[in-house]
């Protein structure tokens, strides 16, 4: 099929549309279109542009892309149905020429070689060359707008580089031209390398091209000064710090002593048996052998925890500031591309996914280098129309966030905040402007919600008509009534009377979930590069006019799904996004972010990309921030903040080579994600190991800066030979073009002589070429579902496919070729989202969790199998995620042993002597002080670190061991595993914010703990009361078991308390169940090991 696939591949084609209502240009292709028009109410900031207004506001090609609905797929012509989603962005006018404000001048003021004004003053007033030669050379230097002497260089510079311009105009800019030039480059020529590793050009600073003018031996007349980042004192984006000595050292110090306490402690047990209970004594070994080997992988890699800090002020000095390289002041940060998906809106509620796309779109970063695409892999017309009610939301909305300064920007969280909301607000009219949006937002929820019913009733009224059509014209045709009733499909019709492309509410061949087309709409335009202030509001609207009220980019993505191919679920759904994304914008960054997970610090993008721009930065693959959660109880039952795994592993991994990928809230390095090397890996090959040496490689062009670079150009790997792109990222030119690209725009600035892989500064001030149809086209082409056939996608490129966690895989992919991860832990949290907090629905996430690493246990991508690049430590802390699972197997035992214990009258000693107790103590205390010092380092809570353990002790007796079952089932049987989404909460139950922590829900998982709960209780009854009748009382053994016992009840006791539910009632068949397996259990205990005739209780009881 694939290949048939191939031979039947359609060039994308469209038609385009002209200005004028109706028309159409050239027919290409023979396809057809329509119009769409979704129908949003009127607010007062939301009314609709004159036509007139419009027509000159967007070009027509813009135009033409920004009304449109894209769709197509295999063996399917592209299509482009005329929409008009939201009114176009005012903000998106780019005006064809400024001029000179002097008064009498008129002249076109000053502009660089990419056409783009140059303001040489902060002021922004508009001023031509001679006239800006005039300020200079008869004003002082003065700005004729603000009196205010011309700041960057010197006024003598400034007079001379204005002088010179004509002649040395293409300084300016220069790697900026060259990836205008590759971006409109067609050739199928490509070499990574050419931008990841230096050649013998001239390089003063990293791989930037600098010039020598005729005093320092001109060779190139490109780049900009150098002298300028000598008298500039250079400033770090980031700052490393190790935890305090005082702490770090006895933390180490015990993680040893207790090693050596373990395998003296095996070592006596081992030597020492019960000979009266030899079974007993052996299961409890294998199980003590095992947790000592399991602690080990997990502490091991804590040895090197870490903090970070960023400097947010040096960031927007660096990349925002005026500079000579960068005159008018315009952001030189690299375009960041926001990934959100979705798949089912009935689990995932629409108005959840337009907070967190709000709250995206109002984040603190240059508009036009943000971009959001939403990834609906349900293709449901529910979440269409949602997204398109929250761009147009969002034009109040954003501007508010950014007038007033809001925290958090999710207008629900924010309006639901049990604080003072004027607090610290010093403007007069916030008091107004809250209460207009709040009624703005409410009017928004309601239409949000009622979505849903207005899609139904639409959706009937147009399938009766259409019946009623149908029954006409077999009347008109036939004299007779219909013997039968017509079968007619029961669409789902959009707001023009026309079919939704993508998933129907009664599934249809070619409209269900995995059969559907694929679509694309822009739903909010590229914004431009020059800022748009709003207009002065009245008594009923914002005063906007110096707020900045531009909107980035956001786009709707389905991919299409067809039967025959494997959609590859969430990994597929995010690969589809990074191929639309690298044609449509090219964002050198992508942060991933679930539905429900909405950004809470606004700078949080600045933070992440302080480590992608810092020294080193070009060797880190993603920066991840840690996950935080809301709407929990707040005693966190079943440890859903997670907090030992986010502020204690991941903090300690950071020390390594970096954090593990959790699947949301992650800012990746899109060459990372393509499945390259990092750049300074053939610099020196035994940086990335430091427990396997590799051989040195003959040297690279890098080390070796006297070789020809084109002599170098194709390198030995396969991933760098030109013949094998297509077959790595497929047969789209655009795609490959665009690899590129980002590769040089994700560098950091070489400003400092220890950055070798950097870019010059200032070239990424241009602005984003405007998307046009083919560009969609090409989109469209990329998310068919046979565009990965015969590819390396899934397999070494993009998300990685084969495992429930694709996100671990993803992550140990890349840091299996070397790269390193950082983590990122912000002062006010960066992100929130929501967790399960019903104990069924956290038992199946576990499950799934679990499943997951079962799954890379058995795969090629065990840790064992890892690349010399790996780290020993990391290679330790991979290692441990795939084997955790195992250790349910034999906690089940050891939780069963004290019951086993106290029916026997026996204990896993023979006698509880000094050494022994000693033992226990000694790994009792060096336990309890590691668990302390992890507390104060790590900066968690007593509780928060005991409901770990117990939640431990839970999942490792129920999930834990149905995800080993299932894992083995798939890989020995070939038996797939299917998991179903999370619900999420939509946040609308305001009488109680815990209702679904008394829900109780019966699964299958609870039969374990619940069993071991019942017969520990047994247990310990039948002890007493054996022991209390007992002619010659065994008190010690009665001691050890009860003791044991407790120990794991104490573990199980949340778990017990949500079987409880609200009102405390527990199911009558969770007692049905658990009582008759736990009473088997004891009387098949006691008849096969029936207790000594002396005693009175039970001690003649046997089965006939």
């Amino acid at each position: 099929m694939a290949s048939e696939s191939r031979r039947t591949r359609r060039t994308p084609t469209i038609h385009h549309i002209t200005n004028s209502a109706g028309d159409l240009d050239s027919e290409i292709g023979g396809e057809d279109f329509s119009r769409y028009t979704v129908h949003l109410p009127p607010t007062p900031d939301n009314q609709p542009m004159p036509m007139e207004i419009a027509m000159q506001a967007v070009g027509s090609g813009e135009q033409y892309v920004s009304s449109s609905m894209f769709t197509g797929g295999y063996n399917r012509v592209t299509r482009a149905h005329s929409m008009k989603i939201v009114d176009s962005d005012p903000a998106t006018v780019v005006a064809e020429g400024s001029f000179c404000e002097l008064p009498g001048c008129g002249a076109k003021m000053m502009t660089n070689r990419q056409g783009i004004d140059v303001f040489p003053c902060e002021c922004g007033f508009r001023i031509c060359n001679e006239c800006y030669r005039d300020a200079l050379a008869t004003g002082d230097g003065f700005c004729p707008g603000c009196r205010e002497h011309y700041r960057g260089l010197d006024v003598s510079e400034m007079a001379s580089a204005s002088r010179t311009r004509s002649s040395k105009s293409d300084r300016s800019f220069p790697v900026a031209e060259s990836t205008e030039l590759l971006m409109r480059n067609h050739s199928n020529e490509f070499d990574y390398t050419q931008y990841l590793y230096e050649t013998n050009k001239s390089y003063g600073y990293g791989n930037a091209v600098w010039p020598m003018d005729g005093a320092n031996g001109s060779r190139h007349d490109i780049g900009g000064d150098p002298k300028f980042f000598h008298d500039k004192q250079w400033k770090p984006l980031t700052q490393k710090s190790s935890i305090r000595a005082a702490l770090l050292s006895p933390y180490r110090l015990l993680i040893l002593i207790r090693i050596v306490v373990l395998g003296l402690f095996l070592e006596w047990r081992i030597s020492h048996p019960n000979e009266e209970a030899i079974w007993l004594w052996l299961m409890s070994v294998v199980c003590e052998i095992w947790f000592a080997f399991s602690w080990l992988l997990d502490q091991l890699p804590k040895l090197c925890p870490v903090n970070r800090d960023v400097d947010l002020n040096a960031l927007q000095e660096k990349f925002e500031n005026p500079s000579p390289n960068n005159p008018s002041g315009r952001s030189d940060l690299p375009g960041i591309d926001v990934f959100v998906s979705t798949a089912d809106p009935e689990k995932e509620p629409p108005l959840v996914t337009a907070n967190t796309i709000l709250s995206i779109l109002a984040a603190e970063y240059p508009v036009e280098k943000l971009a959001c695409y939403v990834s609906d892999d349900g293709g449901a017309l529910l979440t269409f129309e949602a997204m398109a009610e929250a761009a147009s939301f969002a034009r109040i909305w954003v501007p508010f966030c950014r007038k007033h300064e809001i925290q958090p920007r999710n207008p629900e969280s924010y309006f639901n905040l049990k604080r003072d909301p004027y607090k610290n607000k010093v403007r007069r009219d916030f008091v107004r402007d809250r209460r207009r949006v709040k009624r703005e937002y409410d009017e928004f929820k309601v239409r949000i919600n009622g979505l849903s019913d207005s899609i139904r009733r639409r959706s009937d009224a147009f399938n009766t008509r259409e019946e009623v059509k149908i029954l006409k014209r077999w009347r008109e045709d036939n004299s007779d009534e219909p013997m039968e009733t017509l079968k007619i499909p029961k669409a789902t019709w959009m707001a023009d009377s026309t079919h939704w492309p993508g998933t129907w509410t009664v599934p249809t061949p070619e409209h269900s979930r995995g059969d559907h087309a694929s679509i694309i709409q822009v739903m909010l335009d590229p914004p431009s590069a020059v800022p748009q202030n709003g207009t002065e509001g009245d008594g009923n609207s914002m005063d906007l006019s110096e707020v900045d009220i531009r909107l980035p980019m956001l786009v709707y993505v389905t991919r299409e799904k067809r039967p025959g191919y494997d959609h590859n679920k969430k990994a597929g759904a995010m690969n589809a996004l990074v191929r639309a994304s690298a044609i449509m914008s090219n964002g050198p960054f992508i942060l991933n972010l679930d539905c429900d997970h909405y950004v809470y610090n606004s700078l949080a993008l600045r933070e992440g990309i302080c480590f992608m721009m810092d020294r080193d930065g070009e060797c880190i693959c993603y920066v991840q921030f840690p996950q935080r959660f809301e709407g929990i109880d707040p005693s966190d039952r079943y440890a859903n903040h997670n907090t030992v795994f986010f502020d204690v592993n991941m903090r300690a991994l950071d020390g390594l080579q970096g954090p593990v990928y959790v699947g949301t809230g992650c800012l990746f390095r899109r060459t990372a994600l393509y499945g390259f090397e990092p750049p300074r890996l053939r610099d020196n090959p035994d940086c990335c190991s430091c427990c396997f040496p590799r051989t040195k490689k003959p040297a690279t062009v890098a080390s070796a800066p006297d070789v020809d670079p084109e002599d170098v150009q194709l390198r030995e790997d396969d991933e760098m030979n030109i013949a094998l792109i297509p077959k790595k990222f497929g047969n789209s030119t655009l795609l490959v073009e665009s690899v590129r690209v980002a590769a040089i725009q994700g560098q950091p600035l070489a400003d400092h002589p220890s950055i070798k892989y950097g870019r010059a500064p200032g070239a990424l001030t241009m602005p984003r070429e405007p998307l046009d149809a083919s560009t969609i086209a090409e989109a469209i082409n990329v998310i068919s579902c046979w565009y990965e056939d015969k590819t390396e996608w899934g397999q070494s490129v993009g998300w990685i496919y084969g495992s429930v966690t694709e996100d671990v895989v993803t992550g140990y992919r890349m840091h299996n070729r070397g790269w390193r991860s950082v983590y990122c832990v912000t002062k006010r949290d960066a992100f929130r989202g929501t967790a399960p907090i019903n104990l069924t629905d956290r038992l199946h996430q576990v499950l799934r969790w679990a499943t997951g690493s079962v799954e890379i246990f058995f795969s090629r991508n065990n840790a064992l199998l890892g690349s010399p690049r790996l780290k020993f430590l990391q290679r330790i802390a991979y290692l441990n995620v795939g084997i955790y699972p195992f250790t349910s197997i034999f906690l089940i035992v050891y939780c069963f042993l004290p019951a086993l214990s106290l029916f026997s009258d026996q204990f896993i000693v023979q006698t509880l002597n000094v050494t022994f107790l000693v033992y226990l103590l000694a790994i009792t205390l060096t336990l309890c002080a590691l668990a302390v010092l992890e507390i104060k380092w790590s900066g968690i809570e007593l509780e928060e670190w005991w409901r770990n353990e117990q939640f431990w002790l839970i999942g490792g007796t129920s999930a834990h061991l149905a995800a080993v079952l299932q894992g083995l089932l798939k890989v020995i049987a070939g038996i797939e595993i299917s998991f179903t989404l999370t619900s999420k909460s939509a946040g609308d139950d305001v009488d109680d914010d815990f209702a679904d922590l008394y829900i109780f829900k019966w699964t299958s998982l609870m039969i374990p703990p619940l069993t071991i709960i019942f017969v520990n209780l047994i247990a310990i009854a039948y002890g007493v009361l054996r022991t209390v009748y007992s002619d010659v009382p065994e008190w010690s053994h009665l001691l050890g078991g009860v003791f044991f016992s407790f120990w794991v009840l104490a573990h199980l006791y949340p778990f017990a308390k949500g079987l409880m539910g609200r009102r405390g009632k527990t199911p009558t068949i969770v007692y049905v169940w658990s009582g008759l397996i736990a009473i088997s259990i004891s009387l098949l205990w006691v008849a096969i090991n029936p207790p000594s005739q002396n005693s009175d209780i039970g001690g003649s009881f046997q089965f006939p």
